[in-house]
């Protein structure tokens, strides 16, 4: 049994539904209408202890469910009252710990559909390069087996709480996989320097072919129209920013490992005064009329253009750091 949360005229509504065998998927059938407010339905009778409703169970053994006083209890947590929940968080973490340690045996990665794959990874790690995903652990992704589409995504609403809002954007670009279409290098890692028309393109065309993906449907109907469980990535995309880049975080790092002590390597080609100047740009009087802080400025500024992510040649760059390092060195 889970949680599911649905917009009927402008408010969120509440039901308690259960994914069910199915040929070949899990179905989704409804329960429990819990209304605008579940906490309704949770009665205190004193101290920190907590029960529900008896016309919920009631109504559950009517219906033929089988279900554990733990499953009742994870669908109300979020609509306990803060004390009573504070009083019971120790012991429901204990609960969840050995729930973990008894898990069903694994299911191969490739059972999961690749964009539900890609929003556990990003949930999980926060990256927007997922170019390992392959290689990640199948234990990762057992919280979708045996689910239902339905159930899947109201997983998703719930777990994409965690997001910030500067992150919604990334988020989506990310899951959506739209760096495939961009052959530049930092394609992967700063999509605000591509070309957001395109983007946008992309965007829709790949939300497009998800709603016509049966596997991803699970036999549930789409009409080829982003419905309420796609549609709000349309709202993260279009009315969102891109965050932080991965490149700009990179320049921050290098930035703070040119302040370290560098140590150099056992073997390094020399630099003569001719190539350091041809290589920075500067005449030979201005290079030895420098200080180490301005030549770490100018090194910043170099780099920042010779990066290989922002297009520049591998071995240029590695051969203007080394240039950097020795010149400074040469500085009293």
């Amino acid at each position: 049994m889970y949680l599911a949360r649905k917009k009927i005229s402008g408010e969120i509504c509440y039901f308690i539904r259960e994914s069910c065998p199915g040929n070949p998927y899990p179905l989704t059938r409804d329960l429990f209408d819990l209304g605008k407010n579940p906490a309704e339905y949770i009665i205190y009778p004193g101290g920190n202890a907590y029960y529900f409703d008896d016309i919920i169970e009631d109504r559950l053994a009517e219906l033929g469910v089988c279900f554990q006083e733990e499953e009742l209890d994870d669908i109300f947590w979020p609509f306990l009252h803060h004390e009573i929940r504070r009083a019971h968080e120790y012991f429901r973490n204990r609960g969840q710990y050995h729930k973990e340690k008894t898990a069903e045996k694994i299911s191969p990665s490739s059972h999961f559909h690749l964009f539900d794959r890609r929003r556990i990874h990003y949930l999980k790690y926060a990256q927007m390069d997922q170019g390992q995903i392959g290689n990640v652990s199948p234990k990762l992704f057992q919280v979708l087996r045996g689910k239902s589409r339905d159930e899947i995504e109201q997983y998703f609403m719930d777990a994409e709480r965690v997001l910030r809002e500067r992150e919604y954007k990334n988020y989506v670009y990310v899951i959506f996989d739209l760096q495939k279409h961009f052959p530049q290098h930092f394609a992967k890692t700063m999509p605000q320097g591509l070309d957001q028309n395109q983007v946008d393109d992309c965007f829709i065309r790949e939300i497009c072919r998800l709603c016509e993906d049966s596997r991803f449907w699970m036999g549930m109907e789409s009409r080829g129209i982003p419905n309420e469980y796609l549609a709000r990535y349309l709202y993260m995309f279009f009315d969102n920013d891109y965050g932080r880049s991965t490149y700009l975080e990179e320049m921050i790092q290098n930035w703070i490992n040119s302040k370290r002590d560098f140590i150099p390597p056992q073997k390094r080609r020399t630099v003569s005064m001719r190539e350091a100047v041809t290589i920075l740009g500067v005449t030979e009087s201005e290079l030895r009329g420098m200080n180490k802080r301005e030549l770490t400025r100018l090194y910043r500024r170099k780099a920042r253009d010779m990066h290989p992510d922002q297009g520049g040649d591998h071995e240029a760059f590695i051969r203007l750091t080394e240039v950097y390092h020795e010149m400074r060195d040469r500085k009293k």
